[in-house]
């Protein structure tokens, strides 16, 4: 036994749930590294719970270690308890497959899911004795790199990385990690690499860049320190996703996950366009599965790992062109062998209740719905596509066929709300409490209704990304006033969203290269695992916003008209400045856009990819 496992062996019994940072799960893949392969540790900043349930880590493992030159293995962010034991033993963070100090890989991949997650990347790189600023680095120590939906935003964070991949990374990844384990093994420089790699569609090196501004410190352009960066980086894009091998033996974690289940793909991108939502937006063009290959994946990954439970992903799920075929045939399997089929991300507008009621029968699970505004004007205001006539009659069919809890999703602080918005919530409470207690006799009985508010955070890459944020104060007001309505009325829970993580998380969304320095801070401070509500702390965050004199005058916050230059603008996301501006300003009137189902609405996409995508719905 190593000196490193036999110190691990001992702090473990001292920390709480100490399956988190034992590997050998089910399906892991653990091998004896000879030197042969390239070293790769895929980083999830957040909790092995969280980071276990997410779909794309298995993807990306699953395609690397199927690989001649790469070998993948996991880490996740230690709790506060495992991360105190380990400083205190002089233990690096390492990878659960080897234990191996992430110090002594090759490469060092986060997944960047989440603005509130960053302060865990540098408590995680401080863990691994690794210097934090790409800068600082030489190439003794690893390539740090990241990806996922906020690297359409790294500037906040872009001092930390070598490389930002964007896009898609199933085709991008594998050929980034062959061409590196190729110069390594030729002896030849980083910086060759870097410029070979910097032409990889999808590839963002910032170091590569010099962000210029004004007098008053105001964002102008990103200004090419080499010839071979480009002048726009175009994300990477997985044309027909049914090609792509998708896990079929996805790792089967030792504990309970936060999803513990198998998940298999329907489609990737959304055709709504709801103009708030940021994944609707980065995610286009809609790809999708067939049939057979959904089928193939869910019964082959539900076989290989005992799991009792089968979730279907996308952003829209009964949006999925082969729905009702596909769903018949898996509740048939699923009932055969005893497994739950859950279809989340349903729309109120074309949802089957029929189907979901064979699936269900008579143990009913909660229903949940998105109607986002509580009036028919602002949920134009936002592209939200459905009327109170769909919301009435799927609540209606939902009493009908004996669902007794249901849960409705709210966002507060959106552009152009009013308090005749706010009191739309409560008037949609109420009257759902009515219809239950009219189709109950007169009582309400054992239906229970969940209202959840979250805040408005506006994102690059949409329409609101001009938007103004409501200051936590605002929010704090408008969340207390729907409390007051709410709990007026039996029947009706409610939750919401702390103000101060959501300015944050706002803060971070849209900031731009002047905030590592505050991060750097806000983690010397002890700030970490800002995203659990246990583990926020909001002293911190709110010294060093003071510090370094973020307020309501920050852009990220105030928000800024469509003729300024904005930071994460080197980075094309595919859908059109223009398309982007049109929609803010079809917003400002309360017009509504087509789902792009029914025709092109000209987002740009089309002629990004060089390939017409919307045949699919043809």
């Amino acid at each position: 036994m190593t000196d490193f496992q036999t110190k691990l062996d001992r702090l473990l019994p001292r920390v709480e749930k100490p399956a988190r940072y034992i590997g050998g799960e089910l399906h892991s893949v653990v091998r004896e590294p000879d030197g042969s392969q390239l070293r790769f540790a895929f980083c999830f900043p957040d909790s092995y719970e969280i980071g276990m349930s997410y779909m794309g880590l298995n993807i990306l493992y699953h395609l690397l270690n199927n690989t001649e030159h790469t070998y993948c293995e996991r880490c996740f962010a230690p709790a506060p308890d495992m991360a105190e034991e380990m400083r205190k033993a002089q233990l690096p963070l390492f990878t659960l497959e080897t234990k191996t100090p992430l110090s002594e890989m090759d490469i060092i991949g986060f997944t960047l899911q989440y603005e509130l997650c960053y302060s865990n990347v540098l408590m995680m790189l401080g863990l691994a004795g690794i210097p934090l600023r790409a800068s600082e680095r030489s190439r003794e120590h690893p390539l740090i790199i990241a990806g996922g939906p906020c690297a359409f935003n790294s500037e906040p964070i872009a001092d930390f990385f070598d490389v930002i991949l964007t896009g898609d990374g199933e085709e991008l990844l594998p050929e980034f990690c062959r061409i590196y384990a190729v110069f390594k093994a030729e002896g030849r420089s980083r910086e060759d690499f870097l410029e070979r790699v910097s032409g990889l569609r999808g590839i963002y090196i910032p170091s590569f860049y010099e962000v210029e501004r004004d007098e008053e410190g105001s964002y102008l352009r990103h200004r090419k320190l080499q010839e071979c960066a480009p002048d726009k980086v175009l994300k990477a894009i997985v044309r027909d996703i049914d090609k792509v091998d998708f896990p079929k033996k996805n790792i089967v974690p030792l504990i309970e996950v936060v999803h513990d289940r198998s998940v298999a793909e329907l489609f990737r991108g959304c055709s709504a366009g709801c103009r708030f939502c940021q994944a609707g937006m980065i995610y286009r063009p809609v790809r999708e599965r067939s049939e057979d290959r959904v089928m193939d994946i869910a019964v082959s990954q539900l076989e290989s790992s005992g799991h009792e439970e089968l979730s279907l992903l996308s952003l829209s799920t009964s949006d999925y062109t082969q729905f009702e075929s596909l769903v018949t045939r898996l509740k048939n399997y699923c009932r055969d062998n005893k497994v739950n089929l859950s279809l989340p991300s349903l729309r109120m507008d074309n949802f089957s209740f029929e189907l979901l009621n064979e699936i269900q029968g008579t143990r009913k699970s909660g229903l949940t719905f998105a109607p986002e505004a509580g009036t028919q004007r602002l949920r134009d205001v936002i592209n939200k596509n459905i009327t109170e006539e769909h919301i009435f009659g799927s609540l209606h069919r939902a009493l009908e066929m004996g669902w007794n809890s249901v849960k409705l999703y709210f966002m507060i602080g959106l552009p152009g709300e009013t308090r005749e918005d706010l009191d739309g919530i409560v008037d949609l409470a109420e009257r759902i409490m009515d219809m239950v207690r009219e189709h109950n006799g007169g009582k309400i009985g054992r239906f229970n209704l969940s209202v959840s508010v979250s805040n408005f955070v506006p994102k690059p890459c949409t329409p609101f990304m001009w938007a103004r944020q409501d200051s936590p104060e605002e929010f704090e007001e408008k969340q207390f006033y729907l409390k007051d309505e709410l709990k007026k009325i039996k029947g009706v829970s409610y939750r919401y969203h702390d103000p101060f993580a959501s300015m944050l998380e706002a803060v971070f969304a849209r900031g731009g290269r002047e905030l590592s320095c505050m991060l750097e801070r806000a983690v010397e401070l002890g700030a970490c695992f800002d995203a659990w509500t246990e583990g926020f702390k909001e002293d911190v965050w709110r010294q060093v916003l003071e510090e370094f004199a973020i307020d309501e005058n920050y852009p990220a916050l105030a928000g800024s008209d469509t003729s300024a230059a904005l930071p994460w603008e080197i980075v094309d996301c595919g859908v059109s400045r223009e398309y982007l501006i049109s929609e803010w300003d079809r917003a400002m009137r309360g017009d509504t856009t087509k789902d792009c189902r029914y025709g092109c609405n000209g987002c740009g996409v089309n002629e990004y990819t060089r390939c017409d995508w919307g045949g699919i719905y043809a």
